[in-house]
C-alpha cells in the first residue's frame, strides 16, 4: 500500500510539473508567438530546465502543440457544462455561439482565438499540428450538429443537414473570430454574435430575440 501511494504522489507531481510547463508555454505562444516562441523561453517561465522541457515533450512542435490543446480542452469542457444547463435547442446554439464570440480570458489561459491563428498557421505544414487542428474543429462541428439535431426533434428547427450547416456556422464564425483576434474596429464580438445568430435563425427556421446577455464577460 506504502508503494501505491508514492507511486499516486509521484504521477500527481510529474502531472502537476507537466502542466505548469504547458502553462508557462501559453503564455511565451501569446507573447512571442507560435514560431518565435522558445523551448528556453518556457523553461524560464516554468522555473525549470530547457533539458527538462525536452525530456516530457520531445520537441517544440509537441509542446506547443500540448500547450494550446490544454488550453481548448478547458474551453470546450466549460462551454459544455454551460450547454448541459439549458433545457432548449435554441438556447444551447446562442450558448455555443456567444462561447466562441467571447470565449474566456484570464491570468492562467490567454486568448483562445489568438492561440488558434497560431495553431492555424503552424498546422499548414506540419502535419502532427494538423491534425490537432482537425480534431478541435471535429469536436466543436459535432457539438453544433448535435445541438441542430436536437432541435429538429424537437420541432424547434427546419431540416437542413446538421453537419453540413455545422461547417458552414463555424467558418462564419472562424471568419468573425480572426476579425475580433486581429482587433478589426468593424467586428466586435457582439455583432459577431448577432451576424452569427441572424444566420442561424435564418437557416434554421427559428426566431431569435437577440435579448440574451453574454455568459462570459468581456475582459476589461
Amino acid at each position: 500500500m506504502a508503494l501505491d501511494q508514492a507511486d499516486a504522489v509521484l504521477t500527481r507531481a510529474t502531472d502537476n510539473r507537466r502542466e505548469d510547463m504547458l502553462r508557462a508555454a501559453l503564455h511565451v505562444i501569446a507573447e512571442r508567438g507560435f514560431v518565435d516562441a522558445r523551448i528556453a523561453d518556457v523553461a524560464e517561465r516554468a522555473g525549470t530546465s530547457p533539458a527538462l522541457v525536452i525530456y516530457y515533450f520531445q520537441s517544440k512542435d509537441n509542446l506547443l502543440t500540448e500547450a494550446i490543446r490544454l488550453a481548448e480542452d478547458r474551453w470546450f469542457a466549460q462551454g459544455v457544462q454551460n450547454m448541459a444547463a439549458i433545457p432548449d435547442a435554441v438556447g444551447r446554439l446562442e450558448e455555443i455561439v456567444t462561447w466562441i464570440c467571447f470565449p474566456p480570458v484570464d491570468d492562467e489561459f490567454p486568448d483562445p482565438w489568438s492561440l488558434w491563428i497560431d495553431l492555424w498557421a503552424r498546422s499548414q505544414r506540419h502535419a502532427g499540428v494538423a491534425r490537432v487542428r482537425e480534431e478541435f474543429d471535429a469536436r466543436w462541428r459535432g457539438a453544433i450538429a448535435r445541438v441542430v439535431a436536437d432541435g429538429q426533434v424537437e420541432g424547434t428547427f427546419a431540416a437542413p443537414e446538421p453537419v453540413e450547416f455545422a461547417i458552414v456556422l463555424l467558418a462564419l464564425l472562424d471568419g468573425l473570430a480572426v476579425q475580433i483576434a486581429l482587433g478589426d474596429p468593424a467586428v466586435d464580438p457582439a455583432l459577431a454574435l448577432r451576424v452569427a445568430m441572424g444566420f442561424a435563425s435564418h437557416s434554421l427556421g427559428f426566431t431569435w430575440a437577440g435579448a440574451s446577455a453574454p455568459t462570459v464577460a468581456l475582459p476589461s
